[in-house]
């Protein structure tokens, strides 16, 4: 295969997903990276902006912009076909947009709730399957194409009033998994990382919901006694769509400082 490894990445403008599209973009990686780039009056905290998805493309020649909700199937079928377009073909997808909504116990989170988080933090994954896995398995064996979902350290345990949103990430690892095995023997894999608590905008919306002035309080429970940094999440997931991978398919990898440990 001639030219760069290519990419598409999801919630790209900020946190994770824009930790990830900047290491893959320093590897060599061409990536077109996705995101809403607008609030969502469903979502009470500031979402990503216009600026910080401009950013990667002004700093990457090889890196590609898309304004678009991962809600809408239609626009990363449009992703996807602008990766081959411009780049040729699609080897990695990368699922890293996600919202958190919470506060109180299960009984009291809205269906309103209940369906943003599905929506988007679900759907938006398989969404993102649809479109992508087709022009994975459309490049030639032997192939090394990756599905990398980000879930949460919420997937593996529950957590007080994040009921909802700890349902929508165990969704995303089981989605995983039976993804995985759907693209058993093509040369594609289909992995999950779950983050700890990383320091992110959504860390700082975690740490409002539990009135904490400190988002370090919620790193308490990590070994690392300390929230991570983006980019060293990132480092997994960039990992994770490399052909050194090929061992991990159907399975989590707990990028999470021992959270979970």
């Amino acid at each position: 295969m001639s030219g760069p490894r290519v990419a598409v990445v999801t919630g790209a403008a900020r946190g994770i997903g824009a930790a990830t599209v900047r290491r893959l973009a320093r590897t060599g990686w061409a990536v077109i990276a996705v995101d809403r780039c607008a609030d969502d009056p469903d979502v009470p905290y500031p979402l990503a902006g216009s600026a910080q998805l401009d950013a990667l493309a002004e700093e990457f020649e090889l890196v590609r912009t898309l304004r678009a909700d991962v809600r809408d199937e239609a626009a990363l079928h449009a992703a996807v076909e602008r990766a081959q377009r411009d780049f040729g073909g699609l080897d990695a997808a990368v699922a890293a947009a996600a919202v958190l909504l919470g506060g109180g116990p299960v009984w009291e989170q809205t269906d309103a709730q209940w369906r943003t988080l599905l929506d988007v933090d679900v759907m938006g994954v398989a969404h993102l399957a649809r479109a992508a896995v087709p022009a994975l398995l459309r490049r030639p064996r032997p192939r090394t194409g990756r599905f990398v979902a980000l879930a949460s350290a919420a997937a593996h345990r529950g957590l007080w009033g994040l009921g909802a949103y700890c349902a929508a990430k165990h969704a995303v690892a089981g989605l995983v998994r039976g993804l995985a095995c759907d693209l058993r023997d093509t040369g594609v894999n289909a992995v999950a990382v779950s983050p700890g608590s990383t320091r992110t905008d959504m860390l700082r919306a975690t740490a409002d919901l539990y009135d904490l002035p400190e988002v370090d309080k919620l790193a308490e429970q990590q070994l690392t006694g300390r929230p991570l940094e983006p980019e060293e999440v990132a480092a997994v997931v960039a990992w994770a769509c490399s052909a050194d991978s090929f061992a991990v398919t159907g399975s989590v990898l707990h990028a999470d400082g021992g959270f979970t440990a």
